[in-house]
């Protein structure tokens, strides 16, 4: 009998070596020679089309366990399980979703190591780039290469066809802040929003990421001292540590930012303590705790349940109001990092660490910007330090 087919009982099995393993495979019939002769036929094909890179598991035995486990479904399901645990529920959401979406729809049922690289450059250009932007098609090709990490991990010699993929992105666009002349227009209208014109001077003058400032509690805040410590934030209704523990960080309040709080102090500073979960670092301690949020929607009286709500009820319809150019109420940080910066006399370092960056090359990177009508005339100071 041949190498590769061996009999036990009245069954004929065929082995081979694929992928470092060795693997064996039931040939349907008894042993009759017959069917031993079609199996040393087969193994032999096998082989040589091992050997020749051809080689598909499910073409051959359609019906073995080895097939059914080796689609790339089953480890976007093995994947998804180790994402379910290392992440926060929202950001998990997210990862879900483009997974079931793009991938498992188009590549779900396939052989994962029939999967070449020229498939997913196919995939990419014709089915991706030309209905999304680059940085999402960027954000699926990195967790189609997550998949595949755990994809070798059991297949230790298999190749990595997400190998060269790329796709470029434009140059991001710079921050967009709010000139002086715009704060005083947003912050002078909807006297009937009285609390989100204090959340969004708070905003303007503290720096919050907005997830922090609809979270922020009176149990945070000591107006006696001027200071406020975000240590939570809140993403489409749940609550969890900040996004860093560098974010997590105690504020020295600049005056308006003060005065916005003391202004929100009659609204809901005696309100009767909310009760929420806060979920850790490592998305599965909840901690529970006793809260009196500090800025409430006005028209339901409670806290924010998220950006979004924020977004829709009263940013951008009071922007349209008081005739200001539309940009997304996280750029009211955007504004709190130039206004600082336009003064020429903060030091990074200082900027850094209230913003709850971990270095000061993020906040160039990200809040840079100069606006020229608010700045300093430093022609004016450098002729008067070079005496010219």
């Amino acid at each position: 009998m041949a190498d590769g087919v061996e009999v036990r009982g009245n069954r004929v099995r065929v082995y081979f070596r694929y992928q470092g393993e060795l693997c064996r495979e039931a040939m349907p019939g008894d042993a009759s020679p017959e069917n031993i002769a079609q199996a040393e036929r087969l193994v032999g094909m096998i082989n040589y089309e091992i050997k020749a890179g051809t080689f598909s598991y499910a073409r051959h035995f359609p019906d073995s366990p080895r097939v059914k486990t080796n689609t790339l479904g089953h480890y976007i399901d093995l994947w998804l399980d180790i994402k379910r645990n290392q992440l926060a529920p929202s950001g998990f959401r997210t990862y879900k979703s483009k997974a079931e979406t793009h991938i498992r729809p188009h590549w779900g049922e396939h052989q994962a190591d029939q999967i070449d690289h020229l498939h997913l450059q196919e995939w990419v250009q014709k089915t991706l780039v030309p209905k999304l932007h680059n940085k999402t098609v960027r954000e699926i090709l990195s967790l189609i290469r997550q998949i595949f990490v755990i994809y070798r991990t059991r297949n230790k010699t298999a190749h990595d066809p997400t190998e060269g993929l790329a796709v470029a992105l434009p140059d991001p666009d710079e921050a967009d802040p709010f000139s002086r002349k715009e704060i005083d227009a947003i912050l002078a209208g909807a006297t009937d929003k009285q609390q989100e014109v204090n959340l969004a001077k708070f905003m303007i003058w503290a720096g919050p990421r907005v997830s922090e400032a609809i979270s922020l509690a009176w149990e945070d805040v000591d107006l006696k001292a001027g200071t406020v410590k975000f240590r939570r934030s809140q993403v489409r209704g749940h609550y969890k540590v900040t996004k860093t523990r560098r974010s997590t960080r105690e504020v020295r309040l600049l005056k308006p930012a003060l005065e916005a709080l003391q202004a929100q102090a009659r609204f809901t500073e005696k309100a009767a303590p909310v009760a929420i979960e806060v979920t850790d670092r490592d998305n599965k301690t909840k901690k529970p705790v006793k809260v009196r949020f500090v800025f409430h929607c006005t028209t339901t009286d409670a806290a924010h349940t998220s950006s979004d709500m924020l977004l829709k009820g009263f940013w951008r319809p009071h922007l349209e109001s008081v005739g200001v150019r539309y940009r997304g109420p996280n750029n009211c940080r955007h504004t709190y990092a130039s206004q600082l910066l336009s003064t020429g006399a903060v030091p990074l370092d200082w900027i850094a660490d209230q913003m709850g960056h971990t270095s000061t090359a993020m906040i160039w990177r990200h809040y840079g910007s100069w606006i020229n009508q608010d700045g300093p005339d430093m022609i004016g100071l450098l002729e008067h330090a070079l005496k010219l």
